[in-house]
């Protein structure tokens, strides 16, 4: 199938590779036109503008940052919409509110074309190798139209609800992770005067009924940090769950209600970022927060 990538961040170009991999004839677009060079070398087409990606594709992959990214790769003279769109699919994987999605959907379908949504949990490792975790929000028949791009990208993709369910669900995910890097931060503070081993202890804490699925599969860099205080390489970077964690506190007031451990992992994500370690990965906040003082 021909496929389009607009967006080629760290996900956005591992699912534009992924793609290739499985056989797809891949098309890719991003402002900064550099990160198109690497996905061009391995087999990619490279589209000029977003509306050339669309006219060139039978299905659009976009992923990109916020509320405004979506509307400037999608509107606009030279926009996905401006061309002749109609009956082809566009598939939505960015993080942001469901009234985004629900929004972009509306003018998708008034250009003849056909939407769903599915941002997606896993980071750079899972996408090379098909195995991310898809929330899925769309019309049934939709859905069983993406089913086949979705499932060489996700070990399972999920259909949650109509548009705009895939993000909330997205938004859902994403809050205990953030809020667990800060958790495990304070607890590693309360025992890292004993100067143990911190493999160790990592592996220790992933055999808590407290540990979480991320801390087994990211333990090593982790306990690497914590020892060392070196940056490694970032695939889910604080900046990034600063802006998912402002997308959640916003969601949830204007559903009239707080996230009171949100915004607390919020501000300390924030002065993270102010101390220089907003690029780097979140796995390493916990590094940051138990060598902070008081």
């Amino acid at each position: 199938m021909r496929i389009g990538v607009a967006g080629l961040g760290r996900m956005g170009a591992a699912i534009a590779r992924r793609l290739i991999e499985v056989g797809h004839e891949v098309t890719v677009w991003n402002r900064d036109t550099a990160k198109a060079k690497p996905l061009a070398a391995a087999g990619a087409a490279v589209a000029a503008s977003p509306a050339d990606l669309a006219a060139s594709s039978d299905a659009v992959i976009t992923i990109v940052t916020d509320a405004a990214a979506i509307d400037a790769v999608y509107g606009g003279a030279s926009g996905l919409l401006s061309g002749d769109v109609r009956g082809k699919l566009f598939i939505e994987m960015s993080t942001v509110r469901p009234e985004t999605e629900t929004a972009l959907a509306a003018k998708v379908a008034a250009a003849g074309a056909t939407m769903v949504e599915c941002p997606v949990g896993g980071t750079v490792g899972p996408a090379l190798t098909g195995k991310l975790l898809g929330l899925v929000g769309g019309e049934p028949a939709d859905v069983a139209r993406a089913r086949p791009i979705l499932d060489q990208l996700c070990r399972r993709a999920d259909h949650v609800g109509p548009i705009g369910a895939g993000a909330s669900m997205k938004l859902a995910i994403n809050l205990p992770l953030a809020v667990f890097w800060q958790a495990f931060g304070e607890a590693y503070a309360l025992c890292r005067h004993l100067d143990v081993d911190r493999g160790w202890l990592v592996e220790l804490f992933a055999d808590t009924s407290g540990g979480p699925n991320v801390l087994k599969a990211r333990g090593a860099a982790v306990a690497k940090t914590l020892a060392t205080m070196e940056a490694g390489s970032a695939t889910f970077d604080c900046d990034s769950i600063r802006k998912d964690l402002r997308t959640m506190v916003a969601e949830a007031h204007a559903r009239g209600f707080d996230l009171p451990l949100a915004e607390r992992t919020l501000a300390v994500y924030d002065e993270a970022s102010r101390a220089g370690w907003g690029g780097r990965d979140c796995t390493e906040l916990p590094a940051y927060w138990s060598a902070r003082k008081a």
